[in-house]
């Protein structure tokens, strides 16, 4: 059975396990939000450490907290993040909107471990907390982790997974096959014209993404209560920022308007927005895939994807495309996480957004989601496709609409009549343009080579 220690708050005494490293505040947010029984991510309770770290370090630079009470804050932090540390962290996401019971969950560990170190005691208020409110101290926590997440993985991943649709995109240039617009038969393109497409729309993310960096660095901390400042060192933005970026090796900067990062959660709004539209491509991606691959008798076969596993419990040898499926569902998930940021986001009252535990969570399971799904459609679909150039010939030599090369000699009306007796009879559509129009079969060659109108122009 689970033993009990009775601890004290402002509100009054509670019962708190024997061995738990928080106090009296943290046991009360446990008992007062048994939600959905999952805890903040575990980047963002690092990102609040740290947090923690660097405003101890800050504050004892400018001679607010003792020199080594300010050590055995570092410590507790160091000793955290080296083990199991989110056992000690269990407040459910769905909390006070502000995060403060997360907040002092942290400050109560750190008190517990630093009162050890030290040997005599730190407060959680008075000395963890010292210039700090949990109004600056979340908000700063969001952008710190998810800027971690976003400089460490997720541009790192897009860049692997541009990579490696470029080196694909090379090696399969030389494969021609029937362009599709409505899911329709359409005018031939080259397999790296499709792929190059999706190079270029990750890239374009990439460059959007990197656009909010400079945004995304720039934090709340020192604003403390409503974005004033009362009761932080005038100097303590730039103290904390500058141990951060130390600490990190990522640029921070204090927020010009300490007031707009605690009323507001717009840069998370943005920045999951970015993510959005990442997932949107990715969803292209996948998809396109998915319909390459589909058959592989009675679909388009023009690719065959890794197979990764036994695709049904009931139908034996069929192989599905699993990996594509999961970035679909990947992307499903990042686009439902992004409308419940935009809600979130709206909830700005006055002085203080209070949905920021949701906006936090909910961000760093996107950039997470999108970092490790991006190698894996790199790795695993993208860089081990095959081509059935079998596939794309038999399609492509009987596909009608290669007729729309001739419109400039024959006309449209023309055009149209042997494209729909070439479909009508299935029959290559050089065959019925030799019988129908004045042209002869070297000249019909030339201006249907299917190479050749892969490139353009008259």
């Amino acid at each position: 059975m689970t033993e009990f220690r009775t601890e004290k708050d402002s509100m009054g005494e509670l019962q708190v396990p024997v061995d738990a490293l928080y106090a009296a505040q943290t046991q009360r947010a446990i008992n007062n939000f048994p939600i959905s029984g999952k805890s903040m991510p575990e980047s963002f309770i690092r990102a609040l450490l740290l947090a923690k770290q660097s405003a101890a370090i800050a504050n004892s630079k400018l001679d607010q907290i003792p020199t080594d009470m300010a050590d055995a804050i570092s410590q507790a932090v160091d000793t955290l993040l080296s083990d199991n540390f989110m056992q000690h962290f269990p407040v459910d996401i769905y909390q006070t909107g502000s995060g403060t019971s997360s907040n002092m969950n942290a400050n109560e560990v750190l008190a517990t471990l630093a009162s050890e170190i030290l040997g005599k005691p730190v407060s959680a208020n008075d000395h963890i907390n010292y210039g700090q409110s949990s109004n600056d101290i979340i908000p700063t926590s969001i952008h710190i982790s998810s800027a971690i997440e976003v400089h460490t993985n997720l541009i790192p991943s897009l860049k692997h997974l541009i990579e490696t649709i470029r080196k694909k995109s090379l090696s399969v240039d030389s494969y021609i096959k029937t362009g599709r617009t409505h899911l329709m038969d359409a005018m031939p393109v080259r397999m790296s014209q499709s792929l190059d497409v999706w190079a270029d729309q990750i890239e374009e993310n990439l460059g959007h993404l990197e656009n909010l960096q400079n945004s995304l660095q720039s934090l709340a901390q020192g604003g403390t209560a409503v974005g004033t400042g009362i009761n932080a060192h005038p100097d303590f933005s730039d103290a904390f920022c500058q141990t951060l970026s130390e600490k990190l090796g990522i640029q921070f900067k204090p927020a010009k308007n300490l007031f707009t990062r605690i009323g507001s959660q717009d840069t998370a709004v943005s920045l999951s927005g970015q993510l959005k539209s990442i997932a949107v491509s990715i969803m292209k991606i996948a998809n396109d895939l998915r319909w390459m691959n589909s058959g592989p008798l009675a679909g388009l076969g023009e690719i065959e994807l890794q197979a990764l596993q036994p695709g049904s419990s009931i139908m034996p040898g069929k192989v599905n495309p699993v990996i594509p499926e999961a970035a679909a569902m990947v992307c499903a998930q990042v686009i439902g996480n992004d409308a419940t940021i935009t809600v979130a986001g709206q909830s700005g009252n006055f002085e203080l957004n209070v949905m920021l535990p949701v906006v936090a969570s909910n961000l760093i399971e996107s950039i997470q989601l999108l970092s490790n799904v991006s190698r894996l459609l790199a790795d695993k679909a993208i860089a081990t496709f095959v081509v059935r150039e079998d596939k794309l010939q038999e399609a492509l030599s009987k596909n009608p609409i290669l007729v729309t090369a001739l419109n400039p000699i024959i006309g449209y009306l023309k055009a149209a009549e042997i494209a729909k007796t070439a479909y009508a009879q299935g029959r290559p559509i050089i065959d019925v343009a030799e019988e129908n129009t004045d042209l002869s079969r070297a000249e019909l060659e030339k201006l249907l080579n299917p190479t050749k109108l892969t490139q353009g122009g008259l």
